[in-house]
């Protein structure tokens, strides 16, 4: 596992644990970050021994967003002709897109942790992970209206799903803050915890009931919910009719059962 500069990252009893580790700048999403958390993901995706991946972060705030100098770094790189500056811009944007299309498509669960600030790019970011729990302290934002811009890498095509149209169009185009139990209420967040150590607390043993389980069912269960973001009800069951009939030949269904025949504890390979 390599050493990173935007985010800490330890395995144990099977949980990734990845936290943006940038404290004394909010957790703001700077240039390592966007590149550090591909690596990262794909570190998680290509290692058996991962079965499911907690991401919080650091200090009071899980992150503020995107890193203002790199915005302002990127506006320097700007000339005088439109043509070339979009067709700049939209690659960086690209770029910027890929790195949370790692997180989402994630073969492993993946589960947010927050407290403190979730704003602008933390939110696109969260919406890429499967669950989301916060500390009663967390205060929610799409941020971009508020500095002239659409939201643009993920937020606006995800939270649709999670917090349904009409919420989205509402916290998009105010921008304005919300807290961790309207956050509960709108869905976006399954609990609510009192504090950042029993928020950790709570979601690590959230992660351990699920990398208890079989990895070769969580990950098809994955899969399929992913599936059906985009896919209607007879495309997803002809889907998982194919899919089930190479994974039920899993010794994992063995196992399960005869671990639930004799009630104890079932021990999957990785």
């Amino acid at each position: 596992m390599s050493q990173y500069t935007a985010f800490s990252v330890e395995l144990v009893d099977k949980i990734a644990h990845v936290q943006i580790n940038r404290p004394e700048k909010i957790n703001s999403m700077n240039a390592a970050f966007w590149s550090e958390i591909v690596e990262i993901f794909q570190w998680i995706d290509d290692t058996d021994e991962v079965r499911v991946v907690v991401l919080s972060g650091a200090g009071k705030h899980f992150s503020s967003g995107i890193d203002l100098m790199m915005l302002a770094n990127v506006a320097n790189e700007l000339g005088k002709d439109v043509g070339r500056n979009a067709r700049l811009l939209r690659r960086k944007i690209l770029n910027l897109q890929a790195s949370f299309n790692a997180v989402d498509n994630c073969r492993k669960p993946v589960l947010a942790a927050i407290q403190g600030y979730c704003l602008g790019g933390a939110i696109d970011l969260i919406a890429a992970c499967d669950m989301r729990y916060a500390a009663e302290d967390a205060q929610f934002s799409i941020k971009e209206i508020d500095i002239g811009m659409a939201a643009d890498v993920g937020t606006l095509q995800r939270l649709p799903r999670i917090i349904g149209d009409g919420m989205l169009r509402e916290l998009a185009y105010t921008g304005r803050t919300f807290g961790a139990e309207e956050a509960r209420g709108m869905g976006l967040v399954n609990r609510v915890y009192s504090d950042t150590a029993s928020l950790l607390d709570g979601v690590m043993g959230i992660a351990r009931e699920i990398a208890s389980k079989s990895p070769i069912a969580v990950t098809g269960t994955k899969e399929m919910i992913s599936y059906m973001r985009d896919h209607r009800i007879d495309d997803g069951l002809e889907y998982v009719a194919t899919w089930n009939a190479a994974m039920l030949q899993s010794t994992d269904l063995r196992v399960a059962m005869a671990a639930h025949m004799s009630k104890q504890k079932p021990e999957f390979l990785d």
